[in-house]
């Protein structure tokens, strides 16, 4: 075999196990494979998991926080201003530049799937034509999904919609909106229309930016539904953000959220951003900036984590590591019990990979391509507590990346030194 992998610990399945892959596929799934490697890795009982994935990103912004000037109010109001201001002087060689890198840093913390929002009200289109080009560059890093994504909304200029059917004969492959950045509530269902109209018509899969905003009257996430089930589109749609949903009253949203398991919806959260841009007019006590992620589950509906922004108008930090987006969920969406942590786990794996619709060929299984992760961990919760180094990346069998965990070293005394890993 080209590669195996020897005490690999997995998800859901107990003991330690040998993994064969050859051929950039996974060959074999064994308790103690006889067949020897031409490299082998010892996982040392770690955690060995399928990629992390990216659901929600904005490649064409990452890496651009200052530039032309910093959020002072914090605010998504302020970063779509300033987002607007840097449109003006953004070349195609600037998106591309900071786009590779970003990408970088989402491989070595360990994912190899992303799907990217990509802004179509520039006339020019330069940001769809630059991702576009890097996703061919980084076809055998990663795989890369973007999404025709307008950010001023489709009917607030003239030529909105134009370059929506613009941007998918450049090679955007799935059609997204913003309906609650629309004039008025009839152009929102307009919106939301309109890209279920598109994605017809071009086959392509939809993932709406959708009520986010803390306004409870921000409502347009049951047009989606019904918009899917009317036209059998179920399971083809993501709502992304919908952290109005935090503020509706409790009836409509047990209504609501049957009817978006009838309608097999996709949500995405984004606990980075939505936990700073979110209810800034509360005054105090202030609400969760999130939607309702936990009732979500529990009624079934597939729920992912996206990291959204890394370093731009609205997001100034951040260094692309899932681990970290799922750790502030538990934070922030009350999910520390012992039985959610590989629910969390779940969402930036499995469920994401539902979303994106690349479950078919995703997962340690023969057959599959030969994609996954070995974490300095060895389960879901130590992962999620340490937010853990990917020791290994691995793509179609290839290590593309590798991490050594810090040594921190504690001297107490003379003879009295020891290394901490904070490890039970």
């Amino acid at each position: 075999m080209n590669l195996v992998v020897r005490r690999a610990r997995l998800r859901n399945k107990e003991g330690l196990w040998d993994i064969g892959i050859e051929g950039g596929k996974f060959k074999a799934v064994e308790r103690k494979l006889s067949a020897e490697g031409t490299k082998e890795i010892d996982a040392s009982g770690n955690l060995v998991s399928p990629p992390f994935i990216d659901p929600h990103l904005h490649l064409d912004a990452v890496l651009s926080v200052g530039d032309p000037r910093y959020n002072e109010s914090g605010t998504l109001l302020e970063g779509i201003e300033i987002w607007g201001e840097r449109k003006k002087f953004l070349t195609k060689e600037v998106i591309k530049k900071n786009a590779l890198e970003a990408i970088k840093w989402a491989v070595v913390n360990g994912t190899l799937k992303i799907r990217t929002h990509v802004d179509t009200t520039d006339p020019t289109l330069k940001t769809v034509e630059a991702l576009v080009e890097v996703r061919e560059e980084v076809k055998d890093l990663i795989d890369l999904q973007i999404v025709a994504f307008p950010q001023d909304g489709i009917f607030t200029f003239p030529e909105g919609a134009d370059l929506m059917r613009r941007a998918v004969e450049m090679g955007a492959d799935v059609i997204g909106g913003i309906p609650h950045n629309e004039f008025t509530r009839e152009d929102g269902v307009r919106d939301v229309e309109f890209v279920y109209d598109l994605a017809e018509k071009t086959g392509s899969l939809i993932d709406i930016h959708i009520d986010e905003t803390g306004d409870d009257q921000s409502r347009f996430v049951e047009v989606m539904a019904k918009e899917s089930i009317l036209r059998g589109m179920q399971g083809l749609a993501t709502a992304s953000h919908t952290t109005a949903m935090h503020n509706y009253n409790n009836d409509y949203a047990f209504k609501l959220i049957g009817i978006l398991k009838r309608a097999e919806m996709n949500m995405i959260t984004n606990p980075f951003d939505n936990s700073v841009l979110q209810n800034r007019t509360d005054g105090y006590p202030r609400r969760r900036g999130h939607t309702r992620v936990d009732e979500l589950l529990a009624r079934g509906v597939t729920v992912s984590i996206g990291h959204d922004s890394i370093m731009d108008p609205w997001y100034p930090i951040g260094k692309g590591s899932m681990l970290s987006a799922a750790n502030l969920l538990l934070h922030t969406a009350h999910m520390s019990g012992y039985n959610q942590f590989p629910q969390l786990f779940d969402m930036i794996t499995d469920y994401s990979a539902v979303t994106m619709n690349l479950h078919s060929d995703y997962g340690i299984e023969e057959g599959n391509t030969a994609d996954f992760i070995i974490l300095d961990a060895k389960d879901e919760m130590e992962a999620l507590r340490l937010i853990s180094e990917c020791l290994y990346v691995v793509r179609k069998g290839k290590v593309v990346a590798r991490s050594t965990p810090a040594k921190r070293r504690f001297e107490w005394g003379p003879g009295k030194a020891e290394l901490i890993d904070f490890k039970l």
